[in-house]
């Protein structure tokens, strides 16, 4: 087994997520309020980040696709086809249904968690086990 300690070589991912973090606060998108106001259609806000991350991940891998961008370390990037499966349907929705109980997605959890939302740690725990219990029957499930 392979031990890796911190360094000071992975600051740069503690600073980019701190900073990740500050913006989800600031921008309001680890509200509950906002995001009970999508998910009751009252509100804009949250349909309009989405929205901007969908748009800007769209032009970003088309970009990196047309002019053949290479990582940090020059190697090739290659975007997998992907095929449907109607098992994503159905874990959309439990995930939805989950985003809109909770008022948490996985992304900004941490960031709940680090601005005093503590009662998030259930929610925390809870995609811990879900990912875990996916795991243990993934084999088993329909494809």
């Amino acid at each position: 087994m392979v031990q890796r300690s911190f360094s000071f070589a992975n600051m740069k991912y503690l600073l980019v997520g701190t900073l990740f973090g500050i913006v989800f606060v600031k921008a309001e998108i680890i509200s509950w309020f906002r995001i009970q106001e999508m998910f009751r259609l009252q509100s804009f806000h949250m349909y309009g980040v989405i929205g901007s991350a969908v748009l800007i991940g769209m032009v970003s891998v088309w970009l990196i696709k047309k002019f053949k961008v290479k990582t940090l370390s020059g190697e090739p990037i290659f975007i997998q086809p992907k095929q449907f499966n109607k098992g994503q349907i159905y874990g959309g929705v439990l995930f939805g249904f989950g985003w809109a109980l909770t008022g948490a997605c996985p992304g900004p959890l941490f960031a709940q968690i680090g601005n005093g939302a503590t009662v998030i740690v259930v929610t925390l725990l809870s995609a811990i086990a879900g990912t875990w219990f996916y795991g243990l029957i993934r084999e088993k499930l329909p494809h």
